[in-house]
């Protein structure tokens, strides 16, 4: 087991970085589409000085290239803190020199990482025309992170996607992939990047690729696409209440199979499902006007291949008498899973079933200091099934480390102590993740119980692991 905790140092240190200058080429401008892009943006204390700029220079890289304007792109920023706040509405920037301007300027707030509260913010703006966003545009949110947040975020999350906001997920920390694959916009490859501050630049020309991608607004076009399903995605073309669009689609190479679809003039998207994987459908977007006409919009989409559940099986959290189980992917073509588990060596195993919807379990009961195989399997609704194997190996019981405190011995320096663990210990080891400054990991030997920490910069907060 581990005994954490987080100190904060109480005095703070204003350091002057000059604004650094995105060192690219010429690129080319990017006109013809139509979206209001949010980015939520981690303005918290978790988040250093130089790490904040370095995001605020690749917002700017990732929308330069774009054109401004009520029918054009239109951009805001939410800042993620203690309270979620907007620094500007969608069309109070509508020129690349008042946007850029407005970027620089941008000043973090510091405070709690209030993820989901910022994401329910989010939502309401998005949709909200008091905050300059149109009906009928697509929406895209871009969510950079250090990869932590204080509040759920599952929830309002799926709420956004619901309503049909397209999410992509930057990670410049030490997320948890399934956390965030699960909440960025599927394929989690298209929609979801790690990347270490310093290298965003590598990301840039891809992430704004995969935003066009959505925002195009001069054509029927696709986004959001699995090995079974896409959401087509067009502009608004009719306005009036007896007006409708007719949606035929076949795979290419069976036209003859043709669908069709008919939704109201309201709409601008529609999703198909049940759709065979690695197969390219012909899509037709046929207007139907009693006043005009429209010409009908083609497009042609691939679907992916079949993801195979689980790809992946991880262990966390163990205790002496539990561990957390968790796999990816989750896919709507899997009806349930199975988890068998049972101790190493020994043919004594349990049967867990879990639905579908859910990526992880809590095994609990369990022998402490003991080794187990974990065995999930997905059930598909097709009746195949797919399995992946995992050791995970349950705690000493009665060693954890307690009472970890702290004491300052200077301006950057504190003692951290804890009383002994029960059992034979062996060693101690203390890990030090500075907000700012060196990762450090020190071994103790078990007759010592304290150890001085330096190098930690007045105003930051640094997290703190004995084990």
């Amino acid at each position: 087991m581990l005994a954490k905790t987080v100190i904060s140092l109480g005095l703070w240190l204003q350091l002057a970085v000059g604004q650094k200058t995105s060192e690219q080429g010429p690129q080319r401008s990017v006109s013809n589409s139509e979206g209001d892009l949010l980015f939520l943006l981690d303005s918290s204390g978790s988040v250093s000085y130089y790490e904040f700029s370095r995001v605020k220079e690749f917002m700017w890289d990732l929308l330069h290239p774009f054109t401004f304007g009520p029918k054009d792109v239109q951009t805001s920023i939410i800042h993620i803190s203690t309270t979620p706040t907007m620094e500007f509405p969608f069309d109070q920037h509508l020129s690349s020199g008042s946007l850029q301007q407005a970027i620089q300027d941008t000043q973090q707030l510091m405070g709690d990482t209030n993820t989901g509260q910022a994401l329910s913010y989010a939502k309401q703006k998005l949709f909200s025309g008091e905050a300059g966003a149109r009906p009928a545009v697509p929406k895209v949110l871009v969510w950079v992170t250090d990869g932590f947040s204080t509040d759920d975020i599952s929830e309002p999350m799926q709420l956004l996607k619901d309503m049909g906001v397209t999410v992509f997920i930057v990670s410049t920390g030490r997320s948890n992939y399934l956390e965030l694959s699960a909440a960025a916009s599927q394929p989690p490859e298209k929609h979801l990047h790690f990347v270490d501050v310093d290298d965003l630049p590598i990301i840039t020309q891809e992430l704004r690729d995969a935003i066009l991608d959505v925002i195009q607004a001069n054509h029927l076009h696709a986004v959001d696409i699995t090995s079974s399903s896409f959401r087509l995605l067009w502009p608004q073309l009719l306005s009036q209440e007896t007006d409708y669009y007719t949606l035929e689609y076949a795979p290419r190479e069976e036209l003859a199979k043709k669908r069709t679809k008919q939704v109201s003039g309201a709409h601008t998207s529609l999703v198909l499902s049940n759709l065979a994987p690695e197969t390219t459908y012909e899509v037709a977007l046929i207007p139907e006007s009693n006043l005009h006409y429209f010409p009908p919009q083609t497009t042609r989409v691939t679907t992916l291949a079949e993801e195979i559940s689980p790809a992946q099986v991880l262990i966390s959290e163990s205790g002496p008498c539990s561990f957390h189980v968790s796999w990816a992917p989750t896919l709507e073509s899997v009806r349930g899973y199975q988890i068998l588990y049972g101790p190493l060596p020994g043919n004594s195993v349990k049967l867990l079933e879990v639905d579908g919807k859910h990526n992880s379990t809590l095994l609990d009961n369990l022998a402490p200091n003991t080794s187990y195989l974990v065995t999930v399997t997905a059930v598909y609704k097709s009746g195949k099934e797919k399995s992946l194997s995992a050791k995970a190996c349950t705690q000493q019981e009665g060693s954890k480390v307690r009472h970890l405190c702290f004491q300052a011995v200077g301006s950057a320096s504190l003692k951290a102590s804890w009383d002994s663990a029960d059992g034979q210990v062996l060693a101690c080891r203390v890990r030090c993740r500075r907000q700012t400054g060196p990762f450090s990991v020190l071994s103790i030997p078990p007759q010592i119980h304290s150890v001085p920490l330096t190098e930690l910069a007045s105003g930051t907060t640094n997290k703190v692991c004995v084990k």
